[in-house]
């Protein structure tokens, strides 16, 4: 089983900063996926606007660099904590060192995820197990890690806020990534579910679901062809960047505390 590891500052360790104002001042909030992409834009993002973030990833270098660059300018303070998201024992051990260094968590953003495309007939299983992993388990296991806090914040009167992380291929049809969408409906037909179970308790869930955006994500399929349809169709059109779904992210949780925005569809604009 892997651990998760409070990974120091190359330069200082985590010290309070005085909140400065800002829609998020005084929240704590945790990122998953937060080594690149969306959730290291989404990161910076939150912690612009006044919350303290813990970061969280499997790339332990990336996340102290990132807790690096944040640090100088958040209202709050940062935390990198290196963690297999896929691993229950490890998620509940990163719960706990970021409830010791920050106090409790009320915003979640579960960002984590695996794309991976080939033909059904061809694929490599191992990399459904990966989707399956990431995209779903990993999602379960955070949500379930940081429930508690998140329901004892609704309960102190609020706001408390999960996020999933989602993608429109968990509503359209892209052959050659079947299972990477089934991945994501299920994240999108869950985040309905707990929204209904979590939200009469005062826990708003959300789920924000990008179109093609430019990332990293899909870059180690083993399928060269599909990395190469991939690398088209974020050409073909211009492509939403990480910072585009990180505002998006960073709007929903800041409206005011009896509204959920509860799906946000993002897209390109000429992908219609």
């Amino acid at each position: 089983m892997t651990s998760s590891t409070t990974l120091p500052s190359s330069s200082a360790s985590v010290a309070a900063v005085p909140a400065a104002g800002g829609p998020l001042a005084g929240r704590v909030a945790v990122v998953t996926g937060a080594t690149s992409g969306i959730g290291a834009a989404t990161a910076r993002r939150l912690a612009l606007a006044g919350a303290s973030v813990a970061l969280l990833g499997r790339r332990a270098d990336r996340l102290v660099e990132l807790s690096d660059e944040l640090r100088p300018t958040a209202a709050g303070q940062v935390l990198p904590v290196a963690a297999d998201l896929a691993d229950p024992d490890a998620l509940t051990e990163a719960a706990a060192t970021v409830r010791s260094a920050l106090g409790r968590v009320d915003l979640v953003v579960a960002n984590a995820g695996a794309m991976l495309g080939a033909p059904f007939e061809t694929a490599a299983t191992a990399e459904w197990d990966r989707m399956i992993d990431v995209n779903l388990r990993g999602l379960l296991l955070t949500g379930r890690a940081f429930a508690d806090d998140l329901l004892a914040a609704a309960a102190d009167g609020g706001p408390a806020d999960l996020v999933h992380v989602g993608s429109i291929a968990g509503h359209a049809l892209y052959p050659n990534w079947s299972v990477y969408c089934a991945t994501k409906a299920a994240v999108a037909q869950l985040t309905r579910n707990l929204r209904v179970e979590l939200g009469p308790r005062g826990v708003r869930v959300h789920t924000v679901e990008p179109g093609v955006t430019h990332t990293e994500l899909g870059d180690d399929m083993r399928d060269g062809e599909m990395r190469d349809a991939l690398a088209r169709m974020r050409t073909d059109l211009p492509p939403l960047s990480a910072e585009d779904i990180a505002d998006s992210v960073t709007f929903a949780v800041s409206a005011p505390a009896n509204v959920n925005i509860a799906e946000l569809v993002v897209v390109p604009v000429r992908l219609g």
